[in-house]
């Protein structure tokens, strides 16, 4: 067989381990051969590509971000560009084609599959909001990264009594602030899933200091929002891709709750360090293990799927279920949260 592999949208930890582990289950075990487009859907859409062997996937299993580099794609070009990208499957005969990337990429993948092309895809996004896997590759890195972060920052929020307001990814879902957050024993976490009340939020950090405390430290999703009518604060629109703008959530918060407390309150902004540099173990054993049943579901002809973990166990997906919602922080999560915070 010969199969196309691509990886689209945001970077993240372990994109690399996937890749590696199609070539080597695709080319030793059943004798493929596999290419790799270039930037994502960009790759296929303008028929630039690369032969992916044994040599060219050496040593990159704990390499972060991606050999084949990643684009965004603004959806109508795509939906434009499916005519063309079947023409290129059918030019460089490509039995099939694994797509690696989050809800966009999954969304333009069950696109493309509905289309008529051989697709299997392979979820990945350091937000963990793919709601048909139990978790998502690149989470456990960014997780680790952010959680490092807060454990330092405490040391110098400590030494001069402030507030830090410590802002990590999650646009529409918290998953890494809860995660990190508890791990690191933040002193409140504020998630996309439940917008806040800034005076229930400065009562909470007030608390601390009234219990003789000298610091606190706030853990804020950059998707966050407060409350309707209990803090003036304005989106910042859609970019090209139709992604929402974030106005910087950490900035206004330290920017209130000193106004409020009379603290000096600091916003450290994360931004892309939790999602680049090496994955974990973890993170690449997943990812290696997607690439494995990733291969395998395209010699059964399983396609319009994406691998999925379940417990332990890898299985495949509809494409159609993949993308129906995300996976958000439930209440009783965020309660969990609450007793140890």
């Amino acid at each position: 067989m010969r199969i196309g592999v691509l990886t689209s949208g945001g970077d993240c930890p372990g994109l690399n381990a996937v890749i590696r582990s199609v070539v080597h289950r695709a080319t030793v075990d059943h004798g493929d051969e596999v290419i790799g487009f270039q930037d994502g859907w960009k790759g296929l859409l303008e028929c630039d590509y690369r032969k992916l062997d044994l040599d060219a996937v050496s040593g990159i299993l704990a390499l972060g971000g991606t050999i084949l580099g990643s684009t965004r794609v603004r959806p109508e070009h795509l939906r434009d560009g499916v005519e063309r990208a079947k023409g290129h499957v059918a030019e460089l005969g490509l039995d099939a084609v694994i797509a690696i990337g989050g809800e966009g990429t999954l969304k333009a993948a069950r696109l493309l599959s509905d289309a008529g092309l051989p697709i299997v895809g392979v979820p990945k996004t350091i937000d963990n909001d793919i709601a048909s896997t139990d978790v998502t590759f690149g989470f456990d890195t960014a997780v680790g990264v952010a959680t490092e972060a807060l454990d330092r920052l405490k040391t110098t929020a400590e030494s001069h009594q402030r507030v830090l307001i410590v802002e990590v990814m999650g646009r529409h879902t918290g998953w890494i602030a809860l995660h990190s957050g508890m791990a690191a024993g933040a002193h409140a976490i504020v998630v996309p899933e439940r917008p806040f009340d800034i005076e229930e939020l400065a009562r909470t950090v007030g608390e601390r200091f009234e219990a003789g405390k000298k610091f606190a430290i706030v853990v804020v999703a950059e998707g966050a929002k407060p409350r309707e009518g209990t803090m003036d604060y304005e989106a910042g629109g859609k970019d090209v891709y139709g992604h929402e703008r974030f106005a910087g959530i950490a900035h206004h918060l330290s920017v209130e709750l000193e106004r409020r407390l009379g603290k000096e309150a600091r916003a450290v902004i994360l931004g892309h360090v939790q999602r680049g540099g090496t994955p974990t173990a973890y993170d690449r054993v997943l990812a290696t293990r997607f690439g494995w049943h990733a291969v395998e579901a395209v010699h059964r002809g399983e396609f319009g799927t994406i691998t999925a973990l379940r417990g332990t166990d890898i299985g495949l997906v509809p494409l159609s279920a993949a993308v129906e919602r995300l996976k958000t922080v439930p209440a009783e999560r965020y309660a969990e949260a609450e007793c140890v915070l």
